[in-house]
């Protein structure tokens, strides 16, 4: 790897200081920048195209399920807050309110959206009215506003980017299939586009959304250990719908209330990516998302034809569909190096006057730091390649991280032994008991981030109370 002085002092060691390395990955890549208000942070030019990326990637995945795109106001009357008591209560310390319109006092105070469910509800109550008129598979990429008292970049924002989905469903079996169905969208884009392998689970009772019935979730771990709750499917039953009530002539001419689900991700996906793939040089970008997923620099590019041939490298690439950039400042070529490995762009290709000659480039990995020797003929197949295998790496480091950091437990004292000496996941057996899981919490420091999905089978014995039971359940510290 290429080691800059100005680059290598910018960045704290992972193993150091995890904490301040995050922090300096996200300032030093360019990624965001803080306001003037706690809590909201400016996403700069490179951070906001990570976003773009993933927002159309996972906006197409979307719309092959049927959902279709609205936008709602981003203001909820107090009053319309209060038809679902469970959720509000929820989300009531965290609202932002809005209480002045212009120089006059509200007659109602109005909540900044710190999610959409009521909103939505009231909509599907003016518009659906027959069985003819479900489902209805709306989706809204928006901000959102939540008053956190702590802030970290991409991990906890006053003002948040996500997308939120919000459906309505004439049967309960046809909600229950659309909330499994985007629990595994959110899986396979983590897995097929972030390189993040995700454990699929159901959180507990304590753990899930305010006013769903069933929470599911996909669970990453990050390097240090720690969890990232990193996309959300929720079934909903039918007590917004009664709530608020919204009603449909079923095709037995009987008034019926819809069934309804929820499902969303932010802009934590980012935080994801630095805190899983992320080294001492800074980022490492999966290839699916990187915003220049080739970064071009001329070698002594003063010497005649260099330029042109550098540029002729990134317009091949382009013209078959890569994300390829050429810098041709005046900066040195170790400056480049250190650059594009601060902002983690996968693929780095050098040519200079030797290697035209030859008629050949080199190519660089950001994943490994391996260099090799490539003929310009060869050009576009070799880097498509190369991105598919980085991407293949990645995963593969990230899930065997995660495998080195799940321990399987079954007593309070093992749990405490097992995070004395490191970071992870711990895997047991739980009788479902909230005295045991609050236990567990209290005593080791962790909370219970899902029961996957894939269940052992086995009996074991909850590590609380001893009692025997076959639910596994994972437990970590989260972010």
């Amino acid at each position: 790897m290429a080691q800059d002085k100005r680059q290598v002092e910018a960045i704290t060691s992972r193993d150091v200081d995890f904490a301040q390395w995050y922090t300096d990955v996200c300032k030093k890549a360019e990624l965001i920048d803080y306001s003037s208000i706690k809590g909201m942070f400016v996403y700069r030019p490179y951070g906001y195209a990570i976003w773009e990326n993933i927002q159309s990637q996972m906006d197409a995945m979307f719309k092959e399920t049927g959902a279709e795109n609205v936008m709602m106001p981003m203001l909820l009357p107090e009053s319309l807050l209060q038809k679902e008591k469970d959720h509000v209560e929820g989300f009531a310390p965290e609202c932002a309110w809005v209480t002045f319109g212009g120089s006059e006092k509200l007659e109602e105070r109005y909540a900044i959206r710190p999610t959409s469910e009521t909103i939505f509800c009231e909509h599907f109550k003016n518009v659906i009215h027959s069985h003819r008129d479900l489902p209805k598979l709306y989706n809204q990429w928006c901000s959102v506003i939540r008053w956190e008292k702590t802030s970290r970049p991409f991990l906890r924002h006053r003002e948040f980017l996500w997308q939120e989905g919000h459906t309505m469903h004439a049967t309960e079996e046809e909600a229950r299939a659309e909330t499994m169905q985007m629990l595994e969208v959110y899986a396979k884009f983590f897995e097929d586009v972030l390189a993040m392998p995700v454990i699929r689970g159901r959180k507990t009772d304590k753990e899930k959304f305010n006013g769903a019935e069933e929470t599911y979730t996909v669970e990453c771990m990050m390097h240090d250990g720690k969890a990232l709750q990193s996309g959300t499917s929720h079934y909903f039953g039918d007590g917004f719908a009664k709530a608020f009530d919204i009603t449909f002539a079923g095709k037995d001419n009987k008034p019926h209330n819809p069934h309804q689900t929820s499902w969303g991700s932010s802009t934590r996906m980012i935080g994801g990516i630095i805190m899983t793939h992320g080294d001492d040089n800074g980022l490492v970008l999966p290839p699916r998302v990187a915003p220049t997923q080739v970064i071009v620099i001329p070698v002594a590019q003063h010497k005649e034809g260099v330029l042109d041939a550098a540029g002729a490298l990134r317009d091949r690439l382009k013209a078959v569909g890569v994300r390829a950039k050429m810098d041709d400042s005046d900066n040195s070529p170790g400056w480049k190096f250190a650059e594009y490995e601060m902002k983690g762009v996968p693929l780095r290709i050098e040519i200079g006057p030797k290697d035209i000659e030859k008629g050949q480039c080199v190519i660089a990995r950001r994943d490994t730091g391996e260099k090799v020797f490539v003929a310009l003929a060869e050009l576009e197949e070799t880097v498509k390649r190369l991105l598919d295998e980085v991407h293949d790496n990645m995963y593969a480091m990230a899930l065997a991280n995660r495998e080195k950091n799940t321990f399987e437990i079954s007593t309070v004292a093992e749990a405490k032994e097992t995070l004395s000496a490191r970071s992870g996941f711990l895997k047991s057996k739980w009788c479902g008991e909230l005295a045991c899981e609050l236990a567990m919490k209290e005593q080791v420091g962790v909370s219970s981030r899902c029961m996957p999905l894939q269940q052992s089978g086995t009996e074991g014995v909850c590590p609380v109370c001893g009692k025997k039971c076959t639910t596994d359940i994972y437990w970590a510290v989260a972010y």
